[in-house]
């Protein structure tokens, strides 16, 4: 038996003894384990699992084991998914911890601050939430004002941050700052962590139109945070800004995570029916689900060959942007073909006549429209793939 085989074999074993039955179920919205030092397990196995996993060192498996994980390679990492997808298991941790911090301190964190903050992420013991847009800087994030002014061995940190994901629940903000104004606005941020409990740190919760309130306003009143909190060199936080996205763009466009779904197929059997070849009956719709389904698969494609070519040491570069732009694009294209085959069961937002998957399938496909604005709009990412793969003049 090969090696990988003999892996894939222990991990089959291991999840078979280790990973409850109800973390075999599809996700419930108000289940989602983001961890932190807040955090209300309403389903106890939720925590059960993110522990059980986080003692393997699997919610983050590629990690070094010294930061929490499990110190696989890549390939390593592929089984682990597979057989997590195999048996349907949930994904034990999500959340900025491990998908956007996590790696970016990996790169440009100092030994302190990896040991501080690398293994609370890998136990869910921190959430964290991203302080970049303001009021003024959505699009042209580099044009923020939030000011950071030295004061002995901390900055002095105002200013106000905007559409800050998970804030009022988060223990941790990692956040763009000014910190020479005098210099192009691409040199003169700072990138700096901080604790949501200083004092002069208030969040307003921002209520959007699906009901929910994921997105907040946070205020910054002479919030000291010090200099120690400083990652990389000081006004260079826009280099780690940007590879920052990079992460957050990839994870935004891979939406869809490792874990089964009720599928479009399903559902069309279910609300159009099949003809007597078993086919879904209706010639549109059938041609439209396999048109989304090609893309997807050449998507995914696409996203493996990715993979591979960053076990080189290949810089993700302007492809986490076309990731981004196709991922999201194309998972509104899902929601919008799953309200066609609801139809009237899409209008739904209450009531006895409509089911928990049709309430949640709409709200889903409201909150789908904000993946192609969140980590950089749809048309910023076209920008840069103008500009850095088609080399168009500006």
């Amino acid at each position: 038996m090969s090696e990988l085989n003999s892996f894939r074999s222990e991990v089959r074993g291991w999840l078979e003894e280790s990973c409850p039955a109800s973390m075999r179920t599809p996700m419930v919205a108000n289940e989602m384990p983001g961890g932190g030092k807040r955090a209300q397990y309403k389903n106890q196995d939720t925590k059960l699992w993110l522990d059980r996993c986080a003692e393997r060192g699997f919610t983050v498996p590629s990690w070094p084991k010294e930061y929490g994980g499990a110190g696989l390679d890549k390939d390593q990492v592929v089984v682990l998914q597979a057989e997590m997808r195999r048996v349907n298991a949930r994904p034990p941790l999500v959340g900025m911890g491990i998908s956007m911090i996590g790696p970016a301190l990996l790169e440009y964190g100092t030994d302190l601050q990896k040991q501080e903050h690398l293994a609370n992420i890998a136990r869910g013991d921190i959430w964290w939430c991203q302080g970049y847009s303001e009021p003024g800087s959505g699009s042209d994030l580099a044009s923020l004002r939030t000011s950071a002014i030295e004061d002995g061995d901390d900055f002095i940190v105002n200013g106000q941050k905007i559409w800050t994901s998970g804030a009022d629940h988060a223990d941790w903000m990692f956040c763009l700052v000014r910190t020479d104004f005098e210099a192009s606005k691409h040199e003169g941020i700072s990138f700096v962590l901080f604790d949501m409990r200083t004092p002069g740190v208030s969040v307003k919760p921002i209520k959007l139109i699906s009901g929910l309130s994921p997105f907040c306003e946070t205020f910054l009143d002479d919030v000291r945070v010090p200099k120690a909190n400083l990652v990389y060199e000081l006004n260079k936080g826009w280099t780690v800004g940007k590879r920052l996205l990079q992460h957050e763009r990839s994870s935004i466009g891979g939406i869809g995570g490792a874990q089964k779904t009720t599928s479009i197929e399903e559902y069309a059997k279910q609300y159009v029916g099949l003809d007597e070849q078993g086919k879904v009956d209706d010639a549109v719709l059938r041609s439209q689900i396999l048109s989304h389904r090609m893309n997807d698969s050449a998507f995914a494609l696409t996203m493996k060959r990715s993979v591979q070519e960053s076990a080189t040491g290949t810089a993700p570069g302007a492809v986490s942007s076309m990731f981004k732009y196709y991922g999201t694009e194309q998972n509104k294209g899902k929601y919008e073909l799953l309200l066609s085959i609801l139809g009237t069961q899409s209008l739904g937002w209450g009531g006895d006549t409509f089911n928990d998957d049709e309430l949640n399938t709409t709200r889903a496909w409201l909150r789908s429209k904000a993946n192609s604005i969140e980590g950089g709009t749809s048309e910023v990412q076209l920008n840069i793939l103008a500009k850095r793969v088609l080399a168009l003049p500006e």
